[in-house]
């Protein structure tokens, strides 16, 4: 059995299609105002097909945050979801067609009234055939219906037969099933406050899942996963997990949202749990028959919360250098994995090339820089003596380029200012190049590095 529901208006702010939800999983919107549901199985909650009619046409009256649409609706039940179209589009109030007796209903309704659409009949064929049945003196549903339908098909071919079988109620079809809007998110409200993480975990564990088995459902990832925790002293804890690439994994994430919970606490116990997700196409990537597998995403980033836990979140990832002066500055971002889809080594080649063709000097630096001695002639460094662990600089300076002054910083505690100058050393007939700075604030001397 199936129910057509129609509504003349409705408050733009509600939709007819998420009412019929409440009544049947199986919904078709027809157009805008008309939906057919599938009945079948309703009456274990209802109780008849009478009485499902009856409780949509009251609910509907009530406001929209309880469940209605505040609106009158028609409701027409009947065993074809074309003849319950029929039916409640043009029949106020509930309408029940049965079985074997959809003429005595629809008998009396004009020929031009025949919703041709419901078959799939092009509007010019069918306003040809209607044309016809009028020119035979055909009015309404019954008229047309009566007609033999070796005749029909004699004169107005299959689709005239289609049209009949319309007409008398008898046509057989499925829904057209509207889906519901995907959800992804999920909340669970507790009836005793949750201090303790491992008690926590049991909750976080079937959300997670649902809300994995949601995107498996849908074809899709996600790369962002939100957590809101509402807490017993009226607070929120909210906590964002960002993952370098998409992953649909609840084990995965399980253990993830475990390491940051860890890590970043509730201050107080916890009464209810929501966790919604970002969906995205999943990651799709095809690696080279020659290429050297890398580490298994889900993995790594397991080993880098598990990392971030041990020595913070600020001391992981990967390092950039910032665009600043000062020595050594740089940043930790963090870790994502880039891949790069060269289908021959062109790329590789021309970056060679151009590498060959430039003339550059290297520099290799000296960590920590070595502590040095130096005899100065106005200013001006002339002998250098240097020593550390594992090497040692020192000779005469014969060619010179600086001083260059750099500082920065002197809103911080850690500010710097120094003179560098560029020098080449020689000993025993040998020269080389170096790098060695003076401190402004401690007048020390340092060799930074040197020169290939």
């Amino acid at each position: 059995m199936f129910a057509c529901i129609h509504a003349q208006q409705i408050p733009a702010d509600l939709s007819l299609p998420e009412f019929a939800y409440n009544f049947s999983p199986v919904v078709e919107e027809n157009r805008t105002g008309t939906v057919v549901i599938d009945v079948d199985g309703c009456e274990l909650l209802f109780g008849s097909a009478y009485q499902l009619a009856n409780e949509i046409s009251l609910r509907a009256k009530k406001a929209g945050p309880q469940g209605g649409v505040e609106s009158t609706v028609s409701v027409a039940i009947a065993a074809n979801p074309d003849a319950a179209i029929h039916a409640a589009t043009r029949l106020p109030g509930i309408t029940f067609v049965s079985p074997g007796e959809e003429l005595t209903c629809l008998g009396e309704f004009p020929i031009d009234h025949l919703n041709y659409s419901l078959v799939k009949v092009e509007k010019k064929v069918a306003d040809e055939i209607l044309e016809t049945l009028k020119l035979w003196g055909i009015r309404t549903f019954a008229d047309f219906a009566s007609l033999p339908v070796a005749g029909v098909s004699e004169r107005l071919g299959q689709v005239g037969v289609t049209l009949q079988q319309l007409a008398a109620g008898k046509t057989e079809r499925h829904l057209n099933v509207k889906q519901p809007a995907p959800v992804f998110a999920y909340s669970i409200e507790l009836e005793h406050a949750i201090t303790e993480l491992e008690p926590l975990s049991f909750v976080f564990a079937p959300l997670l899942h649902q809300l994995c088995a949601a995107l498996n459902a849908h074809a899709l990832a996600t790369n962002e996963l939100s957590v809101v925790m509402q807490l017993e002293n009226q607070a929120t804890h909210e906590r964002k997990l960002t993952l370098p690439h998409p992953m649909r994994d609840h084990k995965v994430f399980l253990k993830l949202l475990l390491l940051d919970t860890e890590m970043h606490p509730p201050p107080a116990a916890v009464r209810s749990v929501s966790i919604t997700c970002e969906p995205v196409k999943p990651r799709v990537l095809q690696n080279g028959l020659f290429v050297p597998l890398a580490p298994a995403p889900d993995k790594l980033e397991l080993t880098l919360a598990r990392l971030a836990k041990l020595v913070g979140e600020e001391n992981i990832g990967s390092p950039a250098l910032l665009d600043t002066h000062r020595p050594d500055a740089f940043s930790m971002n963090r870790f994502t994995l880039k891949s790069e889809n060269r289908r021959d080594g062109k790329g590789a080649k021309n970056r060679q090339s151009a590498i060959g063709n430039r003339q550059s000097l290297g520099f290799r630096i000296f960590r920590p820089p070595l502590r040095a001695v130096v005899q100065a002639e106005q200013g001006w460094p002339a002998q250098i003596s240097a020593w550390g662990k594992r090497r040692s600089v020192y000779g005469k300076v014969v060619s010179l380029a600086g001083p260059w002054r750099t500082t920065g910083d002197w809103w911080r505690g850690d500010r710097w200012a120094r003179d560098e100058w560029d020098v080449m050393l020689e000993h025993s007939g040998q020269q080389a190049v170096y790098r060695i700075y003076r401190e402004l604030k401690t007048e020390a001397w340092f060799v930074e590095g040197n020169y290939d």
